[in-house]
């Protein structure tokens, strides 16, 4: 282990700083400090793991990463090895490390009764670090197969897919829709939290190790599926979980109100320095976002940035607790209030807020929102309290209630997969669909989801796709579907 009696020195958690909020709103940087060389905290941090006989925190990973072992790594200073087990799980730390919420620290087992070790902190650093040092080589394979793979999908799913098979020595190409690879990560996920020049290095060592990229085409329109799969040995679908999750009530048709993913989309093309006729932009404007997940989140962050008058959160439910609550126990992934970096920049949060009617003026656009108090009914259902409405001022609304599920109308009627009840890709336990040679990974097969349950799918289905090819595989697979199906 590390030091055998860290967790008693240091019992206290020790994040990198967050530049200042004035500084911060200006620019479209990373909210984090800029770390320096010599990160004494880290060691500290890193110290505190007590590397113990049962690591939760390897069941809370749907990666599996090997945590104590590069914290033990991180704290005797061994950086190079460290990047080496941690990439023995994980393609992408440099994405995890940022934007997944860290299941692994909620199941660590120092937060029985103390603060977790900082995993995440740690994870990011590495990377980090291993990039600056210049450790992250292109692994070309020795030789290849002749076998060619498809994956549709440019997101962390198709990513590691294409990654891992590439590395197996299949001649891979990734087709993505978007005019840049990186999919959600890339216009869905703003620039303060993650960086594109992250996505653009690992795009760098991916093409050196082989693997071609096809951006802006879109499978089913510029290629049918049917012609790829006749193309390729095998096709992997990735396109993520993209239909979003709509709030049909009266005056939804108002202008002003957009969901989610066309707000970001347009900002992330912007902070890329390009112009958008019409964009969708919160300067001077009354902002209401309807959602608090991470989403939600973004979109506080991207307002502010854009100047707006005002910034309201709402959520349906109750406000969560500060502390675990008694019915999630530890190990579980408990549901606590949290305040991200977005929500420490500004705005409100109002709770118990149902959402009953967006009210316009006489031009067609959206000014106020109306709202009700949310009822708990017998059934567990929530629905507005009648005579608690109110109207709140609102010239943007941005609907963020998650995903429904995939785009399937061209999938299915060009290649006949098999949808399930939920409208989801049909997958069997080695996320192979219902047509011969086809396989699914990430948000399509499993519905939304994290970025690191999309890393150890793309990992799995590539170990799935290698035995379909060659007749078996040495390539790890993480997960099954019917692991990720247990564990959605």
């Amino acid at each position: 282990m590390a030091d055998p009696r860290g967790f008693l020195k240091v019992r206290h958690r020790e994040l990198p700083p967050n530049r200042p909020v004035p500084v911060r709103l200006q620019d479209w940087r990373d909210v984090h400090e800029q770390l320096q060389e010599g990160q004494a905290f880290l060691v500290a941090q890193a110290g505190r793991c007590m590397d113990c006989g049962i690591p939760f925190c390897h069941n809370g990973c749907p990666l599996g990463n090997l945590i104590p072992e590069w914290n033990d790594l991180v704290w005797r200073g061994q950086w190079a090895d460290a990047i080496e087990r941690l990439h023995a799980t994980n393609n992408f730390p440099e994405f995890t490390g940022r934007i997944c919420p860290a299941p692994c620290e909620t199941s660590c087992v120092l937060g029985i009764n103390q603060p977790p070790v900082t995993i995440k902190n740690i994870e990011v650093s590495i990377i980090d670090e291993a990039f600056e040092r210049g450790w992250v080589a292109p692994q070309v394979p020795q030789r290849l197969s002749g076998h060619t793979v498809a994956v549709v999908g440019s997101g962390p799913a198709g990513l590691a897919a294409a990654q891992q098979l590439t590395r197996a020595g299949h001649t891979v190409a990734v087709y993505e829709r978007d005019d840049a690879i990186g999919g959600l990560l890339r216009y869905g996920v703003p620039d303060f939290k993650l960086e594109k020049h992250h996505i653009d290095r690992r795009l760098a060592q991916m093409t050196a190790e082989g693997t071609r990229f096809r951006p802006g085409v879109a499978v089913g329109v510029d290629v049918s599926w049917s012609g790829l799969r006749a193309r390729y040995d095998a096709v992997v679908v990735a396109t993520g979980a993209t239909v979003p999750r709509e709030l049909r009530l009266p005056g939804r048709d108002l202008d002003g109100v957009h969901v989610a993913m066309d707000y970001l989309h347009q900002a992330n093309e912007v902070a890329k320095g390009r112009d958008v006729p019409d964009q969708i932009t919160a300067a001077g404007k009354h902002v209401v976002v309807i959602g608090g997940g991470d989403t939600g989140s973004d979109c506080v962050g991207t307002a502010l940035r854009q100047g707006a008058a005002s910034v309201t959160t709402l959520a349906i439910g109750r406000r969560p607790p500060e502390e675990r609550p008694a019915d999630q126990p530890w190990p579980t992934d408990p549901v606590v209030f949290e305040v991200s970096s977005s929500y420490e920049e500004g705005g409100e949060r109002d709770y118990l807020a149902s959402t009953v009617a967006f009210v316009g003026d006489d031009e067609g656009r959206v000014r106020h929102l109306r709202l009700a108090t949310t009822e708990y009914q017998v059934d567990g259902r929530r629905a507005p309290t009648p005579g608690t409405e109110r109207d709140v001022p609102a010239d943007l609304v941005l609907v963020c209630m998650g995903f429904a599920g995939p785009e399937t109308d061209l999938l299915s009627q060009q290649l006949g997969v098999t949808l399930t009840d939920r409208g989801l890709v049909a997958r069997d336990e080695t996320f192979a669909t219902t047509v011969p040679g086809v396989f699914v990974a990430g948000d399509a097969g499993r519905g939304q989801s994290l970025v690191v349950w999309a890393i150890a799918e793309g990992r799995a289905a590539a170990a799935a796709v290698d035995a379909f090819l060659m007749g078996s595989t040495e390539l790890p697979a993480p997960v099954t579907a019917s692991t990720t199906a247990l564990r959605a």
